[in-house]
C-alpha cells in the first residue's frame, strides 16, 4: 500500500513538471554564451570591482552610470558602466544594489551574446551579518532554480570593491550576480509583460502554483502578481501563456533579515510565520505543488548544507525548512496561515 501511495504521488510530481515545464524544456541551446554566464562557470569566484563608489554611494538615488572596471579571477578584465539599481535596499543599504552594463561591441569581440546587463545584489549591512543574509537569499534563488527552469538566475561570488576616489579603498564581501530580465526572457523563448491586474487563467496554472506554495515554505510575503511586485511575467512565445518568476527573497523568513517585515495583508506579525497567497489558484495545483515539494526535500537540503556555506546559516535554512515539511505532512489541505514557534535568528 505504501508503495503506491508513492508511485501515485511521485506520478502526480512528474507530470505537474511537466506542465510547468513544457514551455521551457524545448529550448534550443544557444549559439553563444552570455557574459552572465561566462563569469559564473564557477561558484564562489572572485572579482574585482572598481569604480568610483564615494559619488556613486553620495548619489545612490540617481540613475547616472559611472566607468568602472570587472575583473576575474584569472585576471580578464571587462569594461563596465556601474550605476545604483533597487528600491528599498537602494535606501537602507551603505551600498546600494548595482547594474552592471558591459559594451556589445566588446562582448561580440569576445564571442559572447550581447546580453549586456547583470544586478548585482550586496549585502544591505557590511559586517558578518550582511554576508550571511546574502547567503541564505542565494540559497533560496537556487532552490528555486533546482525545481524549475522559469526561474531568475542567480549566482554567488566573492566581490572585492575597490573606490577609485578613495586610495588604498577595499572591501570584500559575497555578492550575488543575477540575470538581467531580458536575459532571462529569451532563456525562456517568450517576452517580458509589463501590464498589472492580470487575470490568472492566462498564467500557466502548475508554475503559478508552484511559485505560491516555494514563497509560502520560504515564507515570503513581499511579492504580488497584480502589482507585478517581485516577479517578472513572460509570456510564452509558443503557447501565449504567462510565466510568472519570482526574485528578490530578502523579505522572507528562510532569510530572515532583522529589518524584513510581512505585508500588511497577511496579518502576519513576523516573517517567521507563513501565509498561503494563492490568487484564486485551484487546491489540486496547490497539491501538486506541494507533492513537488516534498519530493525535492533532500535536494533542498542538499543547497543549504553547501561547500561554502557556514553551519550557523546551514542549521537555520534547515530548521526553517522542517517547520514547513512538519506541518504539510500532517494535513491532506495546506493552511493558508502557519504560525512558526520562533527561531533563533
Amino acid at each position: 500500500m505504501k508503495m503506491v501511495t508513492f508511485l501515485k504521488t511521485y506520478v502526480l510530481a512528474l507530470l505537474f513538471n511537466v506542465g510547468i515545464c513544457g514551455v521551457v524544456a524545448a529550448q534550443d541551446t544557444p549559439d553563444l554564451p552570455s557574459v552572465f554566464e561566462r563569469l559564473t562557470e564557477v561558484e564562489y569566484v572572485k572579482m574585482t570591482l572598481v569604480t568610483d563608489m564615494t559619488t556613486l554611494i553620495a548619489q545612490k538615488n540617481s540613475d547616472e552610470y559611472y566607468p568602472g572596471t570587472l575583473t576575474t579571477e584569472n585576471g580578464k578584465m571587462y569594461k563596465v558602466e556601474v550605476r545604483a539599481r533597487g528600491k528599498y535596499r537602494r535606501k537602507v543599504a551603505e551600498v546600494p544594489p548595482l547594474k552592471l552594463k558591459f559594451s556589445k561591441k566588446a562582448l561580440r569581440a569576445e564571442g559572447l551574446d550581447t546580453f549586456n546587463e547583470i544586478k548585482l545584489v550586496l549585502p544591505v549591512f557590511d559586517n558578518a551579518e550582511g554576508d550571511d543574509l546574502i547567503v541564505r537569499e542565494y540559497v533560496a534563488y537556487r532552490m528555486y532554480e533546482k525545481l524549475t527552469q522559469a526561474s531568475v538566475r542567480a549566482r554567488i561570488v566573492k566581490l572585492t570593491i575597490r573606490d577609485s576616489h578613495v586610495e588604498k579603498s577595499n572591501k570584500t564581501l559575497f555578492a550575488i550576480l543575477m540575470e538581467h530580465e531580458e536575459e532571462t526572457a529569451a532563456r525562456l523563448k517568450g517576452t517580458e509583460v509589463d501590464a498589472y491586474g492580470l487575470p490568472i487563467d492566462s498564467m500557466i496554472t502548475n508554475q503559478v502554483a508552484l511559485v505560491a506554495m516555494f514563497q509560502y515554505m520560504i515564507g515570503n510575503t513581499d511579492w504580488d502578481i497584480p502589482m507585478q511586485r517581485n516577479v517578472r511575467l513572460i509570456r510564452s512565445n509558443e503557447t501565449g501563456k504567462i510565466l510568472v518568476v519570482p526574485f528578490d527573497f530578502d523579505f522572507s523568513g528562510f532569510v530572515a533579515a532583522p529589518y524584513a517585515s510581512p505585508s500588511a495583508e497577511s496579518g502576519l506579525r513576523t516573517v517567521l510565520d507563513r501565509y498561503l497567497m494563492s490568487y484564486g489558484v485551484k487546491s489540486d495545483a496547490l497539491r501538486r505543488a506541494t507533492q513537488t515539494l516534498k519530493l525535492s526535500r533532500k535536494e533542498l537540503d542538499t543547497l543549504c548544507k553547501g561547500k561554502y556555506i557556514s553551519k550557523y546559516n546551514s542549521e537555520h535554512m534547515i530548521k526553517y525548512l522542517d517547520t514547513f515539511f512538519e506541518q504539510i505532512n500532517e494535513k491532506d489541505v495546506v493552511p493558508q496561515m502557519m504560525r512558526v514557534s520562533l527561531m533563533d535568528r
